[in-house]
């Protein structure tokens, strides 16, 4: 039985989160409150969420890294950040992990503000324009700028955290190869 102070089970527990937030929130959260909110409450509750969100899928990739534990064999990896840095873990452990992180921070600092940014510009636009930015063309050619503005971040913002979600898939394979 593990120790309350052994690494393992607070890796397990970091790993698990990530993957049941990160799944919950692309496949069910998100898809269900976009087809049953009103746009402006979908809106408002992901403007609030996503911080939330991206600060838990960056957080937790790190709690990982300091919580690997180390292998079985005495000759093998240390834990922790030595561990993953170690030449046996680079792609089964480092890279993974090092790309959740990686695409989490860039939504979380970069692509996820200049969204909610242009979410902003698109509401100021709709007052200006007397016309939502979601409703049927003709739009002005400052709307119709800010909605691709707004496509291009949301698409970026997707991709990015697909790209969470396949390494802590291809993460997870590592994992349970070291469970058996």
């Amino acid at each position: 039985m593990s120790s309350i102070f052994s690494p393992g089970p607070y890796h397990i527990l970091s790993y698990g989160t990530l993957l049941g937030t990160t799944v919950f929130h692309t496949f069910v959260n998100g898809i269900i409150s976009f087809r049953h909110l009103p746009r402006f409450y979908f809106s408002s509750l992901m403007a609030e969420l996503f911080p939330v969100y991206f600060s838990m899928q960056a957080a937790l990739p790190v709690a990982m890294v300091l919580t690997l534990p180390a292998s079985r064999n005495p000759f093998g990896p240390p834990g922790g950040l030595a561990g993953v840095l170690d030449s046996a873990n680079h792609r089964g452990v480092l890279a993974p992990l090092a790309a959740a992180f990686a695409c989490a921070v860039a939504n979380l600092v970069v692509v996820g503000p200049a969204t909610t940014k242009v979410m902003a510009e698109r509401k100021e636009q709709e007052r200006k324009d007397g016309k939502k930015a979601y409703d049927a063309p003709p739009h002005s050619p400052q709307m119709q700028e800010l909605n691709k503005r707004f496509s291009i971040l949301h698409g970026i913002s997707s991709l990015l955290n697909l790209g969470t979600l396949v390494a802590t898939v291809a993460y997870g394979f590592t994992l349970s190869s070291r469970l058996s």
